[in-house]
């Protein structure tokens, strides 16, 4: 599962996410949750449109399943959720398109392998998803069977931090199945023991301290999955990854950029084992991978 994320659009997203978080008890107290209507039952509704697009596109061409109606059956009890609005899912549709499934299709093995593994549901959230901890939710994956979007009535292709959001949430999760399947690389955990997080201490980490521990996220701290994923994730979405997280810095003078340099060498580490993993596990390679969601940004 992905909860909030430290460094998606740098360190401006996370200073906003920091806000968003101090504001929460302010939010929830005033939200107002969204009526579902029911449908009547044994009254099968009427295919739309949308409803024959879907299943022609994403049913019956990838046996994938869109979910965007009565959103509520797809949350935790307790979780606070906004429906999406009708008129952001076939923008979604695209995205998802564009930027996951052309992605795979264009590198070799990658289609083969997207047919095998895609999960059968994608859920379609309006809204974040606020937790009782303070944290976000910005998307979810259950057992590789189920892929949730958050935020979706936000969409705005122009917004870079959005996309991001979005694109991190579905990489990250679809790199799950990858150990769900294959398991981590060999001694994976072990290349940067001592920097994972206490249970539940992730999100009181900066980007900063993550980064000097040998992270791309605090996120990725939570644990060996996480730091598995969430590496995939940034690698494939962020444009500045190899400058930001495994050049080394020039002319270090102080103890902070040495400890910085000294974390990006250990996350040069850890991608070098995804990559040997990835091709030999799922027959991609993950510089090709990559490329590929590069030429789309």
């Amino acid at each position: 599962m992905k909860n909030i994320s430290s460094t998606m659009g740098g360190g401006k997203y996370w200073r906003k996410c920091l806000l968003l978080l101090g504001m929460i008890s302010i939010i929830t107290s005033c939200f107002e949750e969204d009526k579902l209507e029911e449908p009547v039952q044994g009254v099968e509704e009427a295919k739309t449109d949308l409803d024959k697009y879907i299943e022609a596109n994403f049913t019956e061409e990838y046996g994938i399943a869109i979910r965007y109606k009565f959103v509520d059956n797809f949350v935790d009890p307790g979780q606070r959720v906004t429906p999406p609005k009708l008129e952001v899912v076939r923008p979604m549709l695209d995205l998802i398109e564009e930027y996951w499934i052309d992605v795979y299709a264009d590198v070799d093995g990658g289609e083969a392998y997207f047919r095998r593994y895609v999960p059968a549901e994608l859920v379609f959230l309006g809204g974040l998803i606020f937790n009782g901890d303070g944290t976000v939710t910005l998307g979810t994956a259950d057992a590789g069977a189920r892929i949730t979007f958050t935020d979706v009535n936000s969409i705005d292709f122009d917004d870079d931090e959005w996309l991001l959001r979005q694109l991190h949430t579905v990489y990250h999760e679809f790199a799950h199945i990858v150990h769900q399947n294959d398991k981590l690389p060999s001694a994976f955990e072990e290349i940067a023991a001592s920097g994972y997080s206490s249970a539940g201490s992730w999100f009181n980490l900066t980007e900063e301290d993550a980064l000097m521990r040998g992270f791309v996220s605090p996120y990725a701290t939570s644990s060996p999955n996480e730091d598995f994923a969430e590496t995939i994730a940034f690698y494939m979405a962020e444009a500045d990854f190899i400058d930001d997280y495994i050049t080394l810095e020039d002319n270090c003078t102080t103890a902070a950029c040495e400890n910085r340099n000294a974390g990006r060498v250990l996350i040069l580490e850890k991608l070098n084992a995804i990559k040997e993993h990835y091709l030999r596990s799922t027959g991609i390679d993950l510089d090709e991978l990559r490329a590929s969601a590069q030429s789309r940004l």
